[in-house]
């Protein structure tokens, strides 16, 4: 499948000529979403849920659906009637021609004073990409190539390093990186490169690869 970076947490991934898109927030290209087929959402903070990007898919095509939690669903399936379907961990589906499985449950802990909201991950045609959204999840399955939230509010580099190596994936993309500088990125490619354990790679929001 072929597999583009859109900016922040945003993916699209493309085969026998369909799209699904994963968490098309306020950081993301406004069209990021248009011309998909399927839309998933791991969580309801903006960076990842945007209404209006979502809008702008489904009324694009109208067969276009969308699978998320329930927090997400709430807000937005009244407007969407009959194509919005809630999913929570160890679900499975097929979205646009894509078999997804569902992993995790909970945002990681940004502060032990903030309460956490719910967050799912997908995992994609049987291991080909993993999407954790907000949270370190390791799925009980293996990974190709992980999305991976490198620099985030509730992380630190080690964390980010250490997860790397429990899923064991062939290839790492860096997702959830709109917070970091240009200044920074080679101080994280060097260092998750060399002790992730992994093929690790960057691309540019637009950037593509098969994977």
């Amino acid at each position: 499948m072929k597999l583009t970076k859109m900016s922040h947490a945003c993916v699209r991934l493309e085969k026998d000529g369909r799209t699904l898109v994963l968490d098309p927030g306020m950081f993301t290209e406004e069209d990021a979403a248009v011309g998909a087929d399927a839309v998933l959402v791991t969580h309801e903070h903006p960076d990842h849920f945007d209404e209006a990007r979502l809008r702008a898919a489904l009324e694009a095509n109208p067969a276009a659906e969308i699978w998320t939690l329930r927090s997400v669903a709430e807000q937005v399936a009244a407007a969407f009637p009959g194509r919005v379907h809630t999913v929570g961990h160890g679900d499975t589906f097929t979205a646009a021609g894509f078999d997804v499985q569902v992993h995790g449950e909970l945002h990681a802990v940004i502060h032990p004073d903030i309460p956490r909201v719910t967050n799912v991950g997908y995992l994609v045609d049987g291991g080909k990409v993993f999407h954790p959204g907000d949270a370190l999840t390791v799925p009980d399955h293996p990974v190709e190539t992980l999305m991976l939230p490198v620099m985030a509010p509730w992380s630190k580099i080690s964390e980010v390093i250490d997860y790397v190596r429990e899923v064991k994936p062939r290839r790492a993309y860096d997702i959830h990186d709109a917070l970091l500088t240009d200044l920074a990125r080679p101080v994280y490619d060097r260092q998750i490169g060399a002790l992730g354990g992994a093929d690790h790679q960057r691309l540019a929001p637009g950037g593509t690869a098969e994977v």
